[in-house]
């Protein structure tokens, strides 16, 4: 087919040329092909959930296309058949498999069927374009990146000597493949449009970037659900892979943390990507023949284990990463010129792929296998499930779930969730075999699920592996043709030669000739190093291989007998730089022998010079090569075998903990010491060391200390600094599992767990004290240290939590005993952390802070508890004191014992008890209500509580309004008014304005102004008419509002008020409110100090002074007065009696009203 136009109508033809009358100039144009144009007034929709992939809007008519492009599949017309503007409808290939019933759709295994399918189908997407479409074109990808993309899908049978194509040819050659085979290396395509409105560029999402998409808007597991079932569930987990490895290939379009966490998720998740299981096993009849023929009875098909979706699409993805270099040679003799004598061709041996190529292929291929390790070292999603980690968090979870239940409880995967980590013979005993009766009548199951499960990990293992070596050989190739890979080939003989020209990348990867030809190039190349005019030293050639390469390099070790010669001569030196050198030398030499059983020996020398770099380095290489499986971390071995294993990585840290605790006292040991390079002369820096040097090689050994990763040597390096009081070193110094270290020796996390089951039962807050785990006195010691290091790296909010523990911590039986000031202070500093979370200069707001929004509240919550309870303490002390006082005066007093004098000293035996349980144990605020402030009547305290509290459990507030009747009833017998209003202004402003009821003034106001008029009248008592109404100010904080709102409730009630006597009271009361109100407003119109002086004074302000009043101000004030005065005149007593009040009121209406 030579050409294929677009028609106006939209359709597509294609067309070829021929020649007639037998010559071979073409002269005839056949149609070959019609390709009909997108079908008006429908369109195809592939949707999920609110992103639409494909959709185009309904239309009437017939297409009327101005331009059009078609290109490697792609179809772009530009319809102008709208009236308003044009409209472009894209027809790209949409690889989603068809819809198929229920009953031939296998997650894992469906996807073979739709293939077949995917080309028959494409998806049409209409867009607007603002005036009219002029010419529609491609943008083709950079040179480079296309050169590289092409290497990447290197056919089998593509010709080495192929001219250049150019860059159209290629782009399109790439295109044509199809975005699933080349969206790992090929960036999104482009188009633009040029119009009559300026230019318009047009990209064409891949299927991965609609499946980056999808992460990114956090749709439901539905919707991913959909996107596998449509993809297939080995390419859905490919382009998973894709994310989660960060392999796609789009220089603008990097891909979030967040997709990639949650791209991992999903490849993980066996909802999504299925389960292994057993295929085939059954019968099948063959079909009569049509022509009479007989009947062949049953094929019986032998089981095969199919694997999940997570293995066929790493496949697919290791799959097409290799698809350009598996089966293809290496290297290739390019310019030949001719044949050797041997017959061989001659010519320059040359990689057969540009290295811009392979980097971009090592890299990719590095990173998915980094992903995999990943995976597999954090014991996670496949690998956590065959470990028996149980780890099954699936997309859309944040947290490990039972193996086999979903994220609603229940039981999922039937048959696996119990069965999963059994052996295979208590598996088939299940199925019946093995029992009598029953074993020889069941068939036999092949594979239990967790064989399959383990069968799926042991292949994703292998290509791990794979992957691993062939990004290693790959790393070599490169190395191999930086360094002239044509001079190198020289120095191999003919044979080798020959062999390396026909060796393919699967033969360089898991054969042995390709290990021995790879070898012998990392042997030419070193030579070219140490030859007499070679160009660099072995290190740096050494550091590229064992980091690029190391399957295919071998270093040869130094001779251990040739570093102790380094190390005497370092001791003789009196050069320090010199006996540095030689040190250096030394440990470089022994570093490749750590498993020389001397070492130890070596390392007391080392000491005396002071060269503690080896001093730290060689013991732990020791302690590495004794133990190289980690058995002294595996927790699933023989615990005798890993006690071995332990004692011995130990021998090898007392020689670090050693030389540090030498240091730290300042002792040096002299003499000669057994084993092979003991110290044999004397040392010229031998000698006490002053405090900064001891301080700086201290330093030094912990920084060289904490860069091993040895989670085991880390604990005994830490619990050996604690020990020797370096606690200021530790926390400036220490590496990143300090932080677990001090948790695990502090019983922190034991304690987490309890606080999450108990805050699954009990809803927190800070009235309810949570049982703590027991912490001793030496647990306590590693959790202030945690503390303080989170304060020293500005961890406010973590530092809040420790300190909140160490208060609420329980007692050890028979160990020191917590008081209650120690825990004062913990929590005034946790709550002193918990305000520094956000205001500290440089405070460093990590994600754990910013989520510990209400940490403050909660924890001044705790600290307003414990200040009730310190402060019920003192009161029952007090009372104990009191109490005890009494009992002796009564029994002074008296010849025998009373019975109030027994009743005393059973109170003050009593009030101590609790004053000692409150000592000791932290109480919630129930008990301190209860149990301590309604026992023994402190009823003040009652009120704080109660307020605090803010309780609710009355609807009338009976129970605050007979709390303040007790209070002032006590006040009253004790000290009478005076005392009563005294406790009224010291407690009323602590619970105004008293929201909840905390404050009943009409309750208050009622009962102090009766018993003020019950003990005037009596004579018990000489009452000012402005005691009451001065403290119920007092206790509003000056808001004369309120109060004067009570009084009007109790003065219009006259069932409440009956005597005339008491209302006169309350009205002198009120005169005295209405005073102040009035100064109060002054002051807010003319200033405060104009106020404050009429208050001091208490004298009314004059009528220059009222005249700054606003109009509705004094309105107002006088309408109030008015109302008053004619409660005044009401009372049905002499006038001389209520002459003061009412004189009063008049007078201050008159000085309102300017008269």
């Amino acid at each position: 087919m030579s050409t294929a136009p677009m028609l106006g109508g939209g359709s597509q033809v294609g067309l070829s040329n021929g020649s007639t009358g037998g010559t071979h100039r073409p002269s005839v144009l056949r149609v070959v092909t019609t390709r009909p144009a997108p079908t008006v007034g429908t369109g195809v929709n592939l949707a999920f959930g609110s992103l639409s992939v494909g959709s185009r809007s309904q239309t009437d008519g017939a297409l009327k296309v101005e331009a059009a492009l078609y290109s490697s599949g792609a179809v772009i017309l530009s319809d102008s058949s709208p009236p308003a503007a044009s409209q472009l409808l894209v027809a790209t290939k949409d690889y989603t498999t068809p819809p198929m019933s229920a009953g031939n759709l296998s997650i894992g295994v469906g996807a073979i069927s739709g293939r077949t399918l995917r080309a028959l189908r494409e998806l049409v997407t209409g867009i607007g374009v603002e005036g009219r479409t002029l010419a529609i074109a491609d943008v083709l990808p950079p040179p480079e990146q296309a050169t590289a993309a092409e290497a990447s899908v290197w056919d089998s049978g593509s010709n080495d000597a192929t001219p250049d194509p150019g860059e159209l040819v290629r782009a399109k050659r790439l295109w044509a493949r199809g975005d699933l085979a080349t969206q790992h290396i090929l960036s999104r395509r482009r188009a633009v449009v040029l119009s009559t409105m300026g230019v318009m560029e047009i990209v064409l999402n891949r299927p991965v970037d609609i499946l980056q998409r999808l992460f990114e808007t956090s749709v439901t597991r539905t919707i991913i659900e959909d996107f596998f079932q449509r993809f297939g569930a080995g390419e859905a987990a490919a382009m998973c892979l894709l994310l989660a490895a960060r392999l796609t290939s789009d220089d603008e379009k990097l891909i979030p943390t967040v997709v990639v966490e949650k791209a991992a998720e999903a490849f993980e998740d066996q909802r999504l990507v299925g389960l292994p299981q057993m295929q085939g096993g059954g019968a099948t009849t063959t079909v009569n023949s049509t022509g009479g023929g007989f009947n062949m009875g049953q094929v019986v098909q032998e089981a095969e284990p199919v694997f999940s979706g997570a293995h066929e699409g790493l496949c697919l993805c290791a799959a097409r990463l290799l698809w350009s270099v598996w089966e293809l040679p290496v290297f290739v003799v390019k310019g030949e010129l001719g044949a050797d004598s041997s017959g061989e061709a001659t010519g320059i041996v040359a990689c057969r792929l540009p290295l811009e190529a392979i980097s971009t292929l090592e890299e990719k291929i590095r990173s998915l296998e980094q992903f995999l390790r990943a995976r597999r070292n954090q014991r996670k999603g496949h690998y956590g499930r065959v470990m028996g980690i149980g780890d099954v968090t699936g997309y859309g979870e944040r947290k490990s779930i039972p193996y086999g239940v979903d994220s609603f409880g229940r039981a999922d995967h039937i048959g696996v969730a119990t069965n999963l980590f059994e052996s295979p013979h208590m598996r088939r005993s299940l199925d019946g075999v093995g029992i009598q009766g029953t074993s020889q009548k069941r068939q036999r199951v092949p594979y239990s699920p967790a064989e399959l499960a383990a069968m799926e990990v042991r292949g994703m293992e292998c290509i791990r592996r794979l992957l691993r070596r062939s990004g290693e050989a790959l790393v070599l190739i490169q190395l191999l043709s930086q360094h002239h890979l044509a001079r190198l080939a020289q120095n191999l003989d003919a044979t080798t030669r020959r062999q390396l020209v026909q060796l393919s990348f699967h033969q360089l990867v898991c054969s042995q000739d390709g290990d021995r030809i790879a070898t012998r190039l990392v042997a030419a190349l070193m030579e070219y190093y140490v030859s007499p005019d070679g160009r660099g030293t072995v290190d740096d050639i050494s550091i590229k291989l064992r980091e690029g390469c190391p399957s295919y390099y071998h270093e040869s070790d130094y001779k251990f007998y040739q570093a102790v010669e380094c190390l005497e001569r370092a001791t003789s030196a009196r050069d320090v730089e010199q006996r540095e050198a030689l040190a250096k030398e030394a440990l470089d030499s022994l570093g490749n022998v750590p498993e020389t059983a001397d070492l130890l020996s070596v390392c007391q020398r080392f000491e005396e010079i002071r060269f503690y770099e080896a001093v730290v380095e060689l013991p732990l290489r020791k302690a590495r090569a004794v133990d190289q499986n980690e058995d002294a971390f595996n927790e699933h071995i023989d615990e005798g075998r890993r006690q071995v294993a332990l004692a011995a990585r130990m021998q090898c840290y007392e020689v670090v903990t050693n030389a540090l605790r030498s240091l730290t006292s300042q002792t040096i040991q002299n003499g000669n010491r057994p084993g092979f390079g003991a110290p044999s002369k004397t040392v010229a820096s031998r000698q006490l060391l002053h405090l900064p040097e001891k301080e700086k090689y201290v330093r030094q050994i912990v920084q060289l200390s904490v860069r091993w990763p040895d989670s085991a040597f880390h604990e005994t390096l830490y619990r050996t600094m604690i020990e020797l009081g370096l606690e200021r070193e530790l926390l400036e110094l220490a590496g990143s599992d300090l932080v677990p270290f001090l948790q695990n020796a502090g019983n922190l996390q034991a304690a987490k767990a309890e606080t999450r089951r108990y805050r699954q039962s009990t809803p927190l807050s800070p009235s309810v004290s949570q049982p703590r785990q027991p912490i001793s006195i030496e647990q306590a010691k590693y959790l202030e240290l945690l503390a303080r290091f989170y304060v020293h790296k500005r961890q406010h909010a973590l530092a809040a939590h420790v300190l909140l523990r160490l208060a609420e911590r329980r007692q050890v039986e028979g160990g020191e005993q917590i008081t209650l000031e120690q825990r004062f202070e913990y929590l005034s500093n946790a709550v002193l952390q918990a305000r520094s979370i956000n205001h500290g200069p440089g405070t460093v707001g990590s994600t754990s802070e910013i989520a510990d929004s209400g940490l403050l509240e909660l924890l001044e919550g705790k600290l307003a508890v414990l200040r009730f309870q310190v402060k019920i303490r003192e009161e029952l002390l007090r009372i104990s004191a009191t109490s005890e006082e009494e009992a002796i005066e009564k029994r002074i007093g008296k010849e025998s014992v009373p019975r109030e004098a027994s009743e005393t000293e059973t109170l003050a035996r009593s009030a101590k008890e609790k004053a000692e349980e409150l000592g000791f144990e932290l109480k919630s605020i129930t008990q301190l209500y209860n149990d301590y402030a309604v026992r023994f009547e402190l009823w003040e305290v009652c009120l704080e509580i109660l307020h605090f509290s803010h309780y609710s459990g009355d609807t009338d507030n009976s129970v605050m309004r007979e709390t303040w009747a007790r209070l002032l009833d006590q006040a009253i017998k004790v000290g009478g008014i005076g005392e009563a209003c005294a406790i009224v202004k010291r407690v009323g402003p602590k619970l105004y304005p008293g929201e909840g009821g905390s404050m009943p003034l009409d309750s208050i106001c009622l009962h102090l102004e009766r018993a003020a008029q019950e003990r005037a009248v009596s004579g018990a008592e000489i009452v000012g008419d402005e005691d009451v109404a001065n403290a119920l100010l007092t206790a509003c904080k000056g808001a004369a509002e309120p109060i004067l709102r009570t009084y009007d409730k109790l003065l219009a009630s006259g069932a409440i008020l009956p005597s005339p006597s008491l209302r006169l009271r309350i009205l002198r009361s009120v005169l005295t409110v209405m005073r102040e109100w009035t100064m109060s407003t002054l002051s807010q119109q003319m200033g405060t100090s104009v106020g404050t002086g009429l208050s001091v004074l208490g004298t009314l302000p004059n009528s220059d002074q009222v005249a700054s009043l606003g109009e509705g101000v004094r309105d107002t004030l006088s309408s109030v007065l008015n109302r008053y005065m004619t409660e005044v005149r009401r009372l049905a007593l002499p006038s001389a009696h209520v002459e003061t009040v009412s004189r009063g009121f008049k007078e201050l209406e008159e000085i309102l009203l300017g008269s």
